[in-house]
């Protein structure tokens, strides 16, 4: 059938969003020549705005064009589970208990490499902490492992080449890392359930080459910038603050009941709002909680979902016409530049798809998934955390795709010739 006015219209507007996510340093740079108008230059510059602006954009179109009924059904037609599951856990695991505990986790695991100076830490970040997501869900991990980052690492003052080829592996790692199990990563989750993919096919099949695609990759940013590493020292543990066990357990428990209910907003909403008077009862033992970060992750991830609905017309046919080969290389191409949960929802749709087709379908969704911040869920909570630490106070697009180019790689290597 022939796209509508508004497909044709959705799918130009989520054109112009990708290049608007290429080219927000641009906009930091006219806030800065345009200081009477430095407010709209400053939020046009802002990743997590881009697409909630253009999903915006296409909402009054389909009012302009449609009417109203129109507009409002097809905004309650979509599901914004995933942007309210990201904001909570993003805000959660962001807490001084939760940070101090996995800190703490960290540093042990390191103490058994011995690295000198911040490369055993730096080392087991990367690699241990983006295979938590197969168990916490990646949305977590990716907090975890950005906070932890930005207060041990980042902070202390490192190169902007070190911080981008950190980004890069921190996203392609978590992107990958939540393969270990069927109901962690977004687009493993889409198709576990149909495709009968249990927790014994994911280990044998996908998880362990991700496992070990995940370590190279660590093990390389470490030893291609170790000279920086050795130099440099992580925050101390004398430096934090005390928490109490209890008040950490009580953390923990709340991480575990979100993760657990996280297809049912309902019950994690529920708990964040519990959780909320926690953290105001014991604010002596927090930070300032990320509810600004949190807010605008869920934004931008809301915007994708509105964008994204009018995206299946061309998404479909360009999936459905590849082969079983050629799927993966076309997978992670288009991961790049819409959600990876996307296209494996699309490939579980199709009936009497080969095995083969299935495993390039997943294996390549997930693979592309560090190479922009929308092409995995999880990448725009890490880019919030982090990206005050780079010039301008924002991340260029191009800059992270080609520092997550060669973690992709290493994935590609893994996926295909294992």
């Amino acid at each position: 059938m022939a796209p509508t006015s508004i497909q044709i219209i959705g799918a130009a507007l989520f054109a112009i969003a990708v290049l608007h996510t290429f080219s927000t340093k641009l906009f930091e740079r006219l806030a800065h020549a345009h200081p009477a108008h430095a407010g709209i230059w400053h939020l046009l510059g802002e990743v997590e705005v881009v697409f909630g602006f253009w999903a915006l954009v296409l909402v009054l179109c389909i009012f302009a064009l449609d009417g109203s009924p129109a507009a409002t059904a097809y905004l309650d037609s979509r599901n914004y589970t995933e942007p309210l599951f990201v904001f909570t856990i993003m805000v959660i695991a962001a807490t001084r208990p939760v940070l101090v505990a996995t800190r703490a986790g960290v540093r042990l695991l390191a103490s058994v490499v011995r690295l000198p100076g911040s490369m055993g830490f730096y080392f087991t970040v990367l690699a241990v902490v983006p295979l938590l997501g197969s168990f916490i869900t990646e949305p977590a991990a990716m907090t975890l492992g950005a906070m932890i980052l930005s207060h041990s690492i980042f902070s202390r003052g490192l190169s902007e080449r070190l911080k981008y080829a950190t980004l890069g592996v921190l996203f392609v790692n978590v992107s990958i890392g939540g393969t270990l199990t069927p109901f962690a990563a977004p687009p493993v989750l889409m198709v576990a359930g149909k495709w009968h993919w249990d927790m014994a096919f994911m280990l044998s099949h996908i998880g362990w080459k991700a496992a070990l695609a995940v370590a190279v990759n660590a093990m390389a940013v470490t030893l291609l910038f170790a000279g920086e590493l050795a130099a440099h020292r992580p925050a101390s543990e004398a430096e934090e603050a005390h928490v109490p066990w209890p008040l950490t357990l009580v953390h923990l428990g709340f991480l575990a009941g979100v993760v657990v209910f996280s297809h049912h907003p309902a019950v994690f909403l529920g708990l964040f709002l519990f959780f909320l008077g926690v953290a105001h009862a014991y604010g002596r033992y927090q930070e300032r909680l990320i509810l600004r970060e949190g807010l605008m992750v869920a934004f931008f991830l809301a915007g994708l979902v509105v964008l994204g609905g009018q995206q299946q017309w061309w998404l479909e046919r360009v999936l459905m016409s590849m082969s079983s080969s050629a799927v993966y290389y076309g997978a992670t191409a288009l991961t790049a530049v819409t959600d990876n949960a996307a296209l494996t929802y699309l490939g579980s749709l199709v009936e009497g798809l080969s095995d083969d087709f299935k495993y390039a379908l997943v294996t390549g969704a997930v693979t592309g998934g560090g190479l922009t911040v929308i092409a995995n869920a999880p990448n725009p909570a890490g880019m919030a955390i982090l990206k005050g630490h780079f010039e301008l106070g924002t991340v260029n697009a191009a800059y992270l795709f080609l520092a997550a180019l060669g973690p992709t790689i290493v994935a590609i290597l893994a996926f295909r010739l294992l």
